[in-house]
């Protein structure tokens, strides 16, 4: 009779576990409604949310929101269905829990926590929002997606781009979609005998008569650089709406009609020129600075006139000659005819 009590033992445990079920058979159909009930009103937050920030502005601040809603109210519902199946199970006991373990959460995830809090931040404060078009550091497209660890462009050839949260907070992002209206401006050179006057009366006539370039603030064309060959006439102008496919096709209609302008009208857009300085090498003051012409200035009286070809070809054959004929001057050197 001794040998069967391990097994009278285990089925006696077994038989009360399977007690024990069935005395939280009720509580845990009631924890499952509890459950649901949160749930569903999960559900309901989040879609409310959504529709009372559904303007453009705060759209993805209010997907964020409507998702922290929903899990807040879903982790909310998990804790009271587990109280109701373990009475004795206290949400403080968890709370206590997680903040003796939140240093080491904190340090272990401090990347994403950095993250997670710099997209709330630029979600609240918005310095852009979707479908904006902006440039960080090497990076340039259009928003596609704010969350709460990253932002998401996508370039204009056709890449996506995942740029963290911290990065974009903590650094310089230029908008280029901020405000309605943009302006645009290219240089253009004119040669120095041409006249400056017509050449800018050209150029605001093809501002001025250019779709989808604005009159209000007017167009611009001013002298900005006397440079080594051009002397450059800046254009400006102002353009509605301020994206870039518009801003491409405005610029190539009006640089075409700028270079069809200036052309007819005889005016001169040169290419760069430079004036290279050749030094003469066969002159006996070669390395003199003092008398040597090119690129400084020669002493006067004593300026070495510069030699042709052909007599650099005659007096070699003279000194070939004076070689085989022993004619050589007091210092040894050889003597020229």
């Amino acid at each position: 009779m001794d040998s069967f009590t391990p097994l009278q033992t285990s089925w006696q445990q077994l038989m009360s576990m399977v007690k024990g079920t069935i005395e939280l058979i009720p509580n845990i159909l009631v924890a499952i409604v509890v459950f649901i009930v949160f749930w569903i009103v999960a559900k309901f937050s989040r879609r409310l949310i959504k529709n009372f920030t559904k303007r453009k502005q705060s759209r993805n601040l209010g997907l964020v929101l409507a998702r922290l809603s929903q899990g807040l109210i879903i982790l909310i519902g998990a804790f009271v269905s587990l109280v109701i199946v373990i009475p004795s199970f206290k949400p403080g006991d968890l709370v206590q829990l997680l903040g003796v373990s939140g240093v080491a959460v904190g340090f272990a995830f401090r990347d994403i926590l950095q993250n997670f809090l710099a997209g709330i931040l630029i979600l609240i404060t918005e310095p852009f929002v979707i479908n904006d078009q902006i440039i960080f550091k090497e990076f340039e497209g259009t928003v596609e997606n704010i969350q709460t660890r990253a932002t998401t462009i996508r370039t204009y050839d056709g890449r996506r781009i995942v740029i963290p949260n911290a990065e974009l907070f903590t650094n310089s992002v230029t908008v280029n979609t901020a405000f309605d209206k943009r302006r645009l401006q290219y240089d253009v050179g004119i040669g120095y005998g041409d006249n400056i006057q017509q050449a800018k009366q050209i150029i605001l006539d093809v501002l001025r008569n250019t779709q989808d370039v604005l009159q209000d603030p007017p167009p611009e064309a001013l002298v900005v650089d006397l440079a080594g060959s051009t002397i450059n006439i800046r254009a400006r102008w102002w353009i509605n709406p301020p994206r870039r496919a518009d801003a491409l096709d405005t610029q190539d209609r009006i640089l075409t009609e700028f270079n069809n302008r200036l052309v007819a009208a005889g005016i001169d857009l040169p290419f760069p020129t430079q004036q290279i300085l050749f030094h003469d090498q066969t002159e006996e003051t070669d390395g003199d600075r003092a008398r040597q012409r090119e690129g400084w200035p020669a002493a006067k009286g004593n300026n070495p006139k510069p030699r042709s070809i052909g007599s650099s070809l005659r007096q070699l054959a003279q000194v070939r000659s004076g070689n085989d004929n022993g004619n050589f001057n007091d210092n040894g050197n050889e003597r020229y005819s």
